[in-house]
């Protein structure tokens, strides 16, 4: 299925960022330098934030497009064939020889830290070129969803330009980068982040849910149409400019598995609530959020973490 093909031809969720491949292996410890130790596991999963987010967002039945760059290599062929199995219009995804697709390396140690080598390849060659073609769709939908795992420049034009447009706009920036350019918040109708970014956002320590919404209320005061911190097992902390008092919205307790990815659950399940439930307000749209990205930590992998609607209480939707 190439979703946006009907009902109009408009997206729910267009998400303009990036792709990799995970190729994680396991061992007892994490290598030292020069060292080769045995492992006992070895597997290649679908991941980078990007489309991660974009994936969750068609599982709970968004009509989604992906707007990224992969190599013309293996790993590329089967991202493409990731997205369609997961009913993501490819349209938007181009390929290049200029530059492998993206990877990650990750080693996880039996305590479950890790060490991870990212290369961005053609991450990177996301351009002008490719938001011009994909101009439509990002105008013509009602979400629209970027993070920093591809140019800022890019993530920062594709926001200006749904926004201006009216499309509800979410900007997702992590990596974070100390540096960001200013013009990212006023162009945020939900600016997402965790309490690691917001700390290196603000410089404000982020240790306690009264730490984050100091921080959520810098990050508000710099012109973000509304600030959510996400605080993992703790939830998240949401703060509007109507509502500028951090409102705390917990999460069930569940006993996880592996947290990769969480993150990325939560915010394509934010994705969908707005396109979906625009008039929810967005303390109910993040607490179901909430719950989506519980379901994700109780299981193993990235993308293979994330739970379908069936999967889902009725209650959520």
């Amino acid at each position: 299925m190439s979703a946006g093909s009907e009902a109009g031809g408009g997206y729910d969720v267009v998400v303009v960022g990036s792709c990799m491949t995970d190729l994680v292996s396991r061992a007892p410890r994490l290598p030292q330098a020069g060292e080769t130790i045995h492992g006992d596991q070895f597997f290649i999963g679908f991941g980078g934030k990007g489309a991660n987010q974009c994936i969750q967002a068609a599982r709970l039945g968004a009509r989604t497009a992906m707007v990224c760059k992969v190599g013309k290599d293996l790993f590329g062929d089967n991202y493409i064939e990731n997205f369609k199995s997961s009913g993501v219009s490819t349209e938007f995804v181009g390929q290049t020889d200029r530059a492998a697709t993206g990877t990650a390396s990750i080693i996880v140690n039996k305590e479950g830290e890790n060490a991870i080598v990212i290369v961005a390849g053609a991450n990177l060659l996301l351009g002008r070129e490719e938001l011009s073609a994909a101009g439509p769709a990002m105008t013509g939908g009602r979400v629209l969803a970027c993070q920093l795992e591809i140019s800022p420049s890019v993530s920062l034009q594709a926001l200006r330009t749904a926004h201006r447009k009216g499309v509800k706009t979410i900007f997702n920036p992590a990596p974070a980068i100390p540096d960001l350019d200013p013009d990212f918040y006023p162009n945020s109708d939900v600016f997402c982040c965790n309490e690691t970014e917001a700390q290196l956002l603000t410089g404000l320590t982020v240790a306690s849910l009264e730490d984050a919404g100091r921080a959520g209320l810098t990050l508000l005061q710099r012109g973000c149409g509304a600030v959510i911190v996400t605080l993992g097992p703790q939830g998240c902390v949401v703060m509007t400019p109507q509502e500028p008092s951090p409102r705390h919205v917990p999460t069930s307790a569940v006993s996880a598995v592996d947290t990769t990815g969480a993150g990325d659950s939560f915010i394509g399940a934010l994705a969908f609530y707005m396109a979906h439930y625009p008039t929810v307000p967005l303390e109910e749209m993040a607490r179901r959020a909430n719950l989506v990205a519980a379901v994700s930590v109780q299981s193993t992998g990235t993308q293979t973490s994330y739970p379908f609607r069936k999967d889902l209480p009725a209650e959520l939707f």
